[in-house]
């Protein structure tokens, strides 16, 4: 199975709207590994790993976010997959 991994961030209000638990539950579903954090600079980063169509999916939930969130602006970069095994919220 071929893999795939980006690094997302998300700008905007993104930060105090259950951003990162949507993010991880939807991730959760679609199978998708990675992390999720609040940077110090009001934005979110995120990584994500797994099958492409679903790595592809979580981006796309990016520019939408969680339901009270507003995004400004996704800067999205492909990396080597690493091998990561499940998603969680980082602090």
């Amino acid at each position: 199975m071929s893999r795939k991994r980006v690094r997302v961030y998300v700008s905007g209000q993104v930060q105090g709207v259950f951003f990162r638990g949507t993010t991880r539950d939807n991730a959760q579903e679609k199978g998708v590994d990675g992390w999720v954090k609040n940077l110090d600079d009001g934005r979110v980063e995120a990584v994500f790993e797994g099958d492409p169509d679903a790595v592809d999916e979580m981006v796309d939930f990016c520019y939408e976010g969680s339901e009270m969130a507003s995004v400004s602006t996704v800067e999205v970069t492909e990396e080597e997959p690493e091998g990561i095994d499940d998603f969680r919220i980082r602090y």
